[in-house]
Parts: structure tokens; C-alpha cells; sequence
């Protein structure tokens, strides 16, 4: 059995979390690195219309990731505020 999942961060969500308040950051950091050992925790919840990607809640915070389980991966595509964490997936998938 392995240790758990590997995470990896999309660069702007990296920056996101960067640019985050320092006790927000912290919050956001240990929501993330819990998702090593259980990347479906309880209250993630499944983005509607994109079946592929997930998110939960940090205050009013939001992750978005995608689960790649053949390569024990939680690939972090999003980090942010959630009036822009949405606005910013729905940008990606029109492609503008």
C-alpha cells in the first residue's frame, strides 16, 4: 500500500495561494495536504457540468481539483475568494 496521493499545483493556482492572507493561507494549505491520505474527503463536493473536477470549502474559500487516480495524483487546478474561483473555471472552459 503507499503513503497516499501526490499533490501537484496547477501555477496559478499556486499563486492564488500565495497571494492568499496569511491565516487563510495556512487554512488552505492543510486542507490541501490533507488530501494526501483522502482525496474524496467528506463534503467535497463534484462541480456540476464538469464531472471531472472537485472542490471544497474553506471558509469562504474554495479548492478545485481533479482526482487522477491511476497516477495517485490531486492535481489542484484552483485556489481562491469563491466569487472567483467559479468565474475563473468558467473562463477556462469557453476558452476565453
Amino acid at each position: 500500500m503507499t503513503d497516499g496521493y501526490r499533490i501537484e499545483l496547477l501555477p496559478a493556482a499556486k499563486r492564488n495561494l500565495e497571494k492568499s492572507p496569511p491565516a487563510i493561507k495556512q487554512r488552505l494549505k492543510t486542507a490541501i495536504d490533507r488530501l494526501v491520505k483522502e482525496p474524496r474527503p467528506a463534503g467535497a463536493m463534484q462541480l456540476k457540468g464538469l464531472d471531472d473536477l472537485l472542490r471544497i470549502r474553506v471558509g469562504e474559500y474554495r479548492i478545485v481539483y481533479r482526482v487522477i487516480d491511476e497516477r495517485l495524483v490531486v492535481l489542484v487546478i484552483r485556489v481562491g475568494h469563491r466569487r472567483d474561483v467559479y468565474r475563473a473555471i468558467a473562463r477556462r472552459r469557453l476558452g476565453r
